[in-house]
């Protein structure tokens, strides 16, 4: 992945022809913070970007940002629609067997983490922007933006991709453990009724 000071501070940039972006995103993060003490809030946020960040690399990805409540991961590998969805899966279940445990072991509180998680696929270019001692790297590409916008759809359903993701995806990534086809298709209201695939099933971490 290029660092800032691999690019020029002009329309310079590194072209991927197709990179999986998936963005992790901490759900109902603005109550969170608004009826929970910070050090609580603070403890959610830091357990549940730990848990994403961990899985991302341990799935090849690559962390490129962190936003608030959410981290964007990028996947180039041959496989980098199944890694990307393989690693959903497991945040799924991190998030309700680890995360949420942990939590509980400090905290006596009956609230449940939820998440969501949007995957896109498209090309991506990375370009330096900023000024002089102070500048970052954008990730500019549909897939940098659909993966975030979906993330703003509900939580009932933690894993939403595209069907570019879709279409390419293995077995181990589309069917259950009795060979049911774990996705359920429908259509994005919100972006011309673009057909998507979402689902509530989750790898066990080991």
């Amino acid at each position: 992945m290029p660092e800032p000071k691999d690019l020029k501070l002009t329309n310079d940039a590194v072209r991927f022809e197709k990179a999986a972006i998936l963005y992790a995103d901490l759900d109902g993060s603005t109550g969170l913070v608004e009826t929970k003490k910070w050090q609580f809030s603070g403890e959610v946020y830091k357990t549940f970007l730990y848990a994403a960040s961990r899985l991302v690399r341990h799935h090849g990805g690559s962390i490129v940002s962190y936003d608030g409540d959410r981290v964007m991961g990028i996947f180039i590998s041959n496989s980098k629609c199944n890694d990307a969805v393989s690693c959903a899966l497991q945040l799924n279940y991190a998030v309700k067997n680890i995360v949420q445990g942990e939590l509980n072991k400090g905290w006596t509180t009956d609230f449940k983490i939820r998440h969501v998680v949007g995957i896109d696929l498209s090309e991506i270019r990375a370009a330096r922007t900023g000024v002089r001692g102070d500048n970052d790297i954008v990730w500019i590409g549909n897939a940098a933006n659909l993966a975030a916008k979906l993330t703003a759809l509900s939580a009932e359903k933690p894993t939403y991709i595209t069907k570019r993701v879709y279409d390419l995806l293995n077995d181990p990534q589309k069917l259950g453990p009795n060979n049911e086809n774990m996705w359920q298709r429908s259509v994005w209201a919100q972006h011309g009724n673009e057909e998507i695939y979402s689902t509530t099933y989750w790898r066990t971490v080991t």
